[in-house]
């Protein structure tokens, strides 16, 4: 848009995209898809390649530590398991929400709620290891507390070092 010497409001003229959406977009508060980024290039004269590499995110700590308990929790959820482990996350939840306020957070645990009474468990597998920042968000009120043994824990903390 510098380059072009685009603004907001004339991008949104071109392109039929909402100018808030464009805000957003460029605050990085929401994603747009390779199509939407596609058309509002090609109103600028530019044309969108998409590269596709594997690329390590950039974690805090915090956030790596919980990917690996998460990624290894992972390893053993079933149906059969999440039924099992079904008593445990509720008793979670219960405690998260009496001591949780805000967003993202209470709106992350409605999420988890939802996954677990649906028992949606390949989409439970996509929170516990993704990478995007709706699933690290997520980890950050995780009701998964407690399920792993605690040898099989301190494994991944000791390899996480």
């Amino acid at each position: 848009m510098l380059e072009t010497g685009t603004t907001q409001s004339d991008l949104a003229r071109l392109s039929g995209v909402r100018q808030s959406s464009i805000s957003q977009f460029l605050s990085g508060k929401a994603n747009m898809s390779d199509e939407q980024l596609s058309r509002l290039l090609a109103c600028m004269g530019f044309c969108l390649e998409v590269v596709r590499r594997p690329v390590a995110p950039e974690l805090t700590r915090s956030e790596a530590r919980s990917w690996r308990l998460h990624r290894q929790l992972s390893t053993h959820l079933t149906q059969a398991s999440l039924q099992l482990w079904l008593p445990r996350i509720e008793r979670n939840l219960a405690r998260l929400r009496g001591g949780v306020s805000g967003q993202p957070h209470l709106r992350n645990l409605d999420r988890w709620e939802s996954l677990i009474e649906r028992s949606d468990v390949p989409c439970l597998h996509r929170v516990l290891t993704g990478l995007d920042r709706e699933s690290i968000e997520m980890r950050e009120v995780s009701p998964m507390g407690g399920l792993l043994a605690q040898d099989e824990r301190a494994d991944v903390l000791r390899a996480a070092s």
